[in-house]
């Protein structure tokens, strides 16, 4: 009889783990979608700041620059990550968006001196808003595993990182525009792994969801309005 009582008591507890881990999941999906909402912010705000700051100083040593912003980025996500599971690295994750929004300023600077910057701009944060919804929604609706992707993600993700390392060095304005279409299918593919990960339960921590989207977004439009910038740019 025990073994009979000990399998109706496990009949009877796991639709309750079952609706409790929906429950969790259903709260982790809220606060990655409320805090990437919430980065917008700070990065709106150092945008705004960037835009008014000369940026000499980077033009003048760029290959310096580069190297100083891609290591102050990468310890910056090291830290995130560190302390995902603490108020701390919510913390940090705005820094890092008020950060990057600063960053912002010299690429924002060129755009909006074209005669149609303010419209490529506009146009590029329509993009990107666009990619974003197409994505999460197909990974949303769906509920697909999207794991076949890891792959080629990970492939992906090093070989435009030693893109962008190489072109610090070389500066070929051809080899960039090929880095912002890498970027802008490789930041699309990620929004779908990614949000697929929440919805099939496969990320559990808010903080990490949030930090990969966001900068699958901030990487999204920096990428389409440089390639609009080259495109369909009008200068005098």
């Amino acid at each position: 009889m025990q073994p009979e009582l000990q399998s109706s008591q496990n009949s009877y507890q796991t639709p309750i783990a079952v609706n409790e881990a929906a429950g969790h999941q259903q709260k982790v999906i809220r606060n990655t979608y409320l805090l990437l909402a919430l980065t917008l912010i700070p990065t709106g705000i150092g945008a705004m700041i960037g835009v008014n700051l000369n940026f000499g100083f980077m033009r003048a040593s760029p290959i310096m620059s580069s190297i100083v912003l891609l290591a102050v980025i990468y310890g910056m996500f090291f830290a995130i990550e560190k302390n995902r599971n603490n108020g701390l690295g919510v913390g940090l994750l705005l820094g890092l968006t008020l950060f990057l929004g600063v960053v912002l300023g010299p690429l924002l600077q060129v755009a909006l001196g074209l005669r149609n910057g303010g419209q490529l701009v506009a146009l590029a944060a329509g993009g990107t808003a666009a990619v974003f919804f197409g994505m999460a929604g197909i990974a949303t609706v769906t509920r697909k595993d999207f794991g076949f992707l890891n792959n080629f993600l990970m492939v992906g993700g090093i070989v435009i990182m030693l893109a962008v390392v190489a072109n610090i060095f070389i500066a070929s304005p051809v080899m960039q525009l090929t880095i912002c279409a890498g970027f802008v299918l490789f930041s699309s593919a990620m929004i779908l792994w990614q949000v697929s990960q929440l919805v099939r339960g496969g990320e559990t921590n808010y903080v990490s969801a949030t930090l990969t989207l966001y900068m699958s977004i901030y990487n999204l439009f920096t990428s389409l309005l440089q390639l609009l910038m080259a495109l369909t740019g009008s200068r005098d």
